[in-house]
């Protein structure tokens, strides 16, 4: 049912349930041990209670994982469900009936996005429809067999091919004004400008359908028949699709198996078919981009256990190293990330009709685990029996371990770092302030630098999925990547900015008199920004909950995708008191300022030649270090 949750039913349901009874048949050896109910914690694997949950708070947190919040956050991350599912669920449970408010926009919203979807849908079925009847079908029925490809395989994945020609498609959907419209929202059409005329996006292309997590098609995989370039082409991103948070072949996956333990994360589309269809039914492949944290964290509340399949080459060794880099500030406790390095030569799909599903299973079952793909990819270069190779080493891993979430894994991680180096804990931390003191500016930093979670991959010999381009043509961007770096003050600001953003989820009323410093924004840092955000939100909204909050971002697509992000944070550092998260926030905000003002001091430290105004500027930031 479409429409807006009303907040105060929100609030009397989260009233009116009882986390322990949620908790009550989910949460193993759940017992009461004082005022608190312990057990075993259900999101990662534990032998000794660590999770707990407070009645009076009706508030559950794990001491192993961090995981943490109310019933409905429960309710999200152990049944794998968006808000609106969660709360209906907790209604069930206490026979209330859900509300609706639904305003004229939010019903032509909502019947514009089911209009999408019908049309996606439609198109989907035209192109199975052309495999099967189209008079220029055999090159795609030929070229789906040389890849050793049933009809079978094809008909689950609901596999189809886009004919030659300007308008199949066009025409097939009618050629009349709202259709073009919608033709035009899902990105099926692409517009000439100088002919004034609209023409088919996807050509001559085996068409692989992209579904979301409900089983709706949301976009398009297509791979060329000809000479034509790219050789692969991605839907651009729309209402319905983005590619930071889609993985291609997840639905069919748990389709196939709704209680999966592992997922393998393989570059193409026939891969996860072609694993498939030997009786791997738990590959999936990012569209048109590197692995995303947003994925790793969809994946990981699906499963324990997340295998990257990589080419056993230089390129897809880089990719692994990427990929590490963005695994390691998403996994917990509990959770586990392998590394497969293929024969050269060979992908997934080849591979697995060579070898067979069994041998292939094994491969999988032997590949890297995180923690030993680290230390070996960051000091197989390396001397450490020299003193500058212990230095580099410890400068390049310390950084990335300090990234993770704290918990078993990251501190086991450190002592090997300890035992690698002959150093403490206290020493590397030495090596590394001053290795990062020494280091040159973003600017002038080599080529060779670990890459960080953000930095955009360099294309390699993988097959390459572009996004559609602008009519009469496509082309490849030429915009170099993106790196940035953090020293350890600016990492410092990360953590505070995630734990400010974590207090003002539990305690909303203390955004009413807070303060940022002006001149946040220049702290090109990770989730500054949602703080500023959160903060705005909260002042707007002086009777906002967590529950507001999600209802509010789920339905404004410009915030939306922040709400992962948001409930990660949600989990880390609960205070316990509103007095104690009132005095971390007075503390806090002194040192945002304080950073601020390094930042424009640097800035104007470099300037050869200054203003009146700067040199005042300058004065007066020196004068405020000094007091």
């Amino acid at each position: 049912m479409a429409g807006r949750i009303p907040q105060h039913f929100i609030d009397d349901l989260l009233a009116r349930v009882n986390i322990i009874d949620v908790l009550d048949g989910r949460v193993q050896k759940l017992k009461r041990t004082g005022k608190n109910y312990s057990g075993l914690c259900p999101f990662h694997k534990e032998k000794t209670p660590s999770f707990t949950a407070n009645q009076e708070k009706q508030f559950y947190y794990c001491f192993g994982c961090g995981a943490g919040g109310n019933a409905l956050g429960f309710l999200m991350e152990y049944d794998h469900l968006e808000f609106p599912q969660a709360v209906e669920e907790l209604a069930k449970m206490v026979g209330m009936e859900v509300p609706r408010e639904e305003s004229q926009q939010a019903r032509e919203q909502q019947q514009h996005l089911k209009a999408l979807y019908d049309l996606l849908q439609q198109a989907s079925a035209f192109y199975a429809q052309q495999l099967r009847t189209h008079s220029a079908r055999n090159s795609a029925v030929d070229y789906l067999k040389s890849r050793g490809l049933t009809g079978a395989a094809a008909k689950a994945f609901e596999i189809g091919f886009a004919p030659p020609g300007w308008d199949n498609l066009l025409t097939h959907i009618g050629d009349d004004a709202r259709n073009r419209s919608l033709l035009d929202k899902a990105c099926l059409l692409i517009h000439n400008e100088e002919r004034n005329s609209d023409y088919d996006r996807f050509r001559n292309r085996i068409m692989f359908p992209i579904r979301d997590q409900r089983g709706r098609v949301i976009a398009f995989g297509g791979r060329v028949l000809g000479d034509d370039k790219p050789k692969y082409l991605n839907s651009p991103e729309t209402e319905t699709f983005h590619k930071s948070r889609e993985l291609y072949g997840l639905y069919e996956a748990r389709k196939h198996n709704q209680k999966l333990s592992r997922l393998v994360i393989v570059e193409g589309y026939m891969d996860v078919v072609g694993l498939a269809q030997y009786g791997i039914h738990y590959a999936v492949a990012t569209l048109g981009t590197a692995t995303t944290s947003q994925h790793l964290e969809r994946l990981f509340k699906i499963v324990p256990e997340v295998i990257f399949c990589f080419d056993g080459d230089e390129a897809g060794r880089t990719a692994a190293k990427r990929a590490l880099s963005t695994t390691l500030p998403v996994i917990k406790d509990g959770q586990e990330a392998r590394f497969l390095f293929l024969p050269e030569g060979e992908d997934p799909d080849s591979l697995v009709r060579k070898e067979g599903s069994d041998v292939f299973s094994q491969r999988l079952d032997e590949g890297l685990p995180l923690a030993e793909f680290f230390f070996k990819s960051h000091s197989e270069e390396l001397d450490l029996n020299s003193m500058d190779g212990r230095a580099r080493f410890s400068s390049a891993a310390l950084p990335l371990i300090h990234s993770m979430k704290p918990g078993i894994l990251q501190q086991m991680m450190l002592e090997k770092v300890c035992e690698l180096t002959g150093l403490s804990q206290e020493q590397l931390e030495s090596v590394v302030n001053l290795h990062s003191a020494t280091q040159p500016t973003p600017s002038e930093a080599p080529a060779d630098y670990p890459p960080p979670a953000d930095y955009a991959p360099p294309e390699h010999s993988a097959p390459i999925y572009h996004d559609a381009m602008e009519a009469g043509g496509y082309q490849q961007s030429s915009q170099a990547p993106r790196r940035r770096t953090h020293s350890p003050s600016q990492r410092n600001t990360v953590a505070l900015s995630e734990r400010l953003i974590s207090l003002l989820l539990h305690y909303p009323t203390l955004a009413r008199v807070l303060e940022l410093p002006t001149g946040l924004n220049h702290l090109d840092e990770q989730n500054i920004s949602l703080l500023a955000e959160l903060v705005r939100y909260l002042k707007e909204n002086p009777r906002a909950t967590l529950g507001t909050l999600y209802v509010d971002w789920q339905e404004d697509s410009t915030l939306s995708g922040h709400l992962m992000t948001l409930n990660g944070i949600t989990y880390s550092d609960p205070v316990s008191n509103i007095q104690e998260a009132e005095q971390i926030l007075r503390d806090a905000l002194p040192k945002l300022e304080r950073r601020i003002d390094d930042l424009r001091l640097d800035e104007l430290k470099k300037k050869i030649s200054r203003t009146d105004a700067e040199k005042a500027e300058l004065n007066q930031l020196l004068m405020k270090q000094l007091r």
